[in-house]
């Protein structure tokens, strides 16, 4: 499995469910807004998760081939890739200020993975039971207008993952209201590890790691 980090909430993850002898399957997560200073990503696509903007044709402007759109709560299935998508919200108030968010968790290649999208709560024990094992957690971590930063941090703890991969913070030359990584780095409890340019990893990589921060860099 390879993901690569394209800014805000975007990831390109390229895996094979199917197998090393099959072929690859392109998500994408969450393209960039306009607003956010990033330009959207152009290419293939076979499935796009949307936790909490709409599906426009202006952001998916860029991706080829007719992918499946998920942006809603439920269960999908799409390229041999089982996905569930659990409703929350961007707020504390139930989505009255900022809004309706979905997570999603997924498997491929025996890993599971999470992607909390704009999350701005905490989760009740029910929602991280079915939520379940996590190896790869995506976690926005800018704070200003999702969760806090020590809210955050007590997400993770939470979830457990394996590793956790922020998302959602100030960095240069994208213009969107967030906390920066140094800010989540001071208050965050677990092991920060190395930041890598792309993470491409089997599940017997993750033996042995627990909540291990990794970030990626800006594609």
């Amino acid at each position: 499995m390879n993901i690569q980090y394209y800014g805000d909430y975007c990831f390109k993850i390229t895996t094979k469910p199917g197998g090393r002898a099959t072929e690859d399957v392109v998500i994408w997560t969450d393209l960039p807004e306009k607003n956010t200073g990033i330009r959207s990503p152009f290419g293939h696509a076979d499935i796009v998760m949307l936790s909490h903007a709409d599906p426009s044709d202006e952001i998916l402007s860029g991706l080829k081939d007719d992918p499946v759109i998920v942006h809603t709560p439920g269960e999908y299935a799409a390229d041999g890739v089982g996905i569930l998508g659990f409703p929350s919200f961007r707020d504390t108030e139930g989505g009255i200020n900022r809004g309706q968010n979905t997570i999603y968790v997924f498997d491929s290649e025996e890993i599971r993975i999470a992607f909390l999208g704009a999350i701005g709560h905490e989760l009740d024990s029910a929602t991280v039971g079915k939520i379940g094992d996590i190896d790869i957690l995506f976690v926005p971590i800018g704070g200003n207008d999702t969760a806090s930063v020590k809210k955050v941090d007590e997400l993770i703890h939470a979830i457990e993952p394996k590793i956790a991969i922020p998302m959602h913070y100030r960095m240069a030359g994208v213009t969107i209201d967030a906390a920066s990584q140094e800010e989540f780095i001071h208050e965050t409890s677990c092991k920060v590890g190395e930041e890598l340019p792309k993470l491409n990893f089997k599940k017997k990589d993750l033996d042995g790691k627990n909540m291990e921060i990794v970030f990626l860099q800006k594609s």
